[in-house]
């Protein structure tokens, strides 16, 4: 059995293994950085919370990616109920803050954050080169569906980014 320090110490290597897929989550499920910043820490956490209940019977970056779009989601929730007593910052605003991503990807991800919570996880998921069975783990949907829902985004992804560019 692990003692706690080997447990912390699989888990940050874990998260800094894949780091890179929770802030593009952050990036598309955010508004302004401190909001990014906001996110990434409470799936960190929602993750080290649960990562004693993960049972190694999925890949990490399947059972992390499930804990980081609910956590995502829920957050979105919360703060819609909130959002005409604050004021948000502009998608163009949120995308100038991110510097080290080409001008194609800015277009692509400010397209992205325009689709729906569950057209974003299945875009999001499709790009990192998940497998269709892997993408309908981990959003709770059938692999059908996502083939369905993939298409259907696809297609409204190309007319965002039309009138974007």
């Amino acid at each position: 059995m692990q003692n706690q320090r080997e447990i912390e110490k699989e888990f940050i290597e874990q998260i800094l293994k894949h780091q890179g897929v929770l802030h593009k989550i952050c990036f598309v499920y955010s508004n302004s950085n401190a909001d990014k910043e906001d996110l990434y820490q409470e799936i960190v956490l929602q993750l080290w919370k649960s990562y004693p209940s993960f049972r190694k019977e999925a890949k990490f970056s399947t059972w992390m990616y499930r804990v980081a779009l609910n956590t995502a989601i829920t957050l979105n929730k919360k703060a819609a109920l909130f959002e005409n007593h604050k004021t948000q910052l502009s998608d163009e605003y949120a995308i100038a803050e991110v510097i080290d991503y080409s001008e194609d990807i800015k277009i692509l991800y400010k397209a992205i954050s325009k689709l729906s919570k569950i057209e974003k996880a299945i875009i999001m998921l499709w790009l990192e080169e998940k497998a269709y069975s892997e993408i309908a783990e981990i959003v709770g949907i059938s692999e059908k569906y996502v083939s369905v829902k993939l298409v259907r985004s696809k297609k409204k992804l190309a007319k965002i980014i039309k009138k974007i560019s």
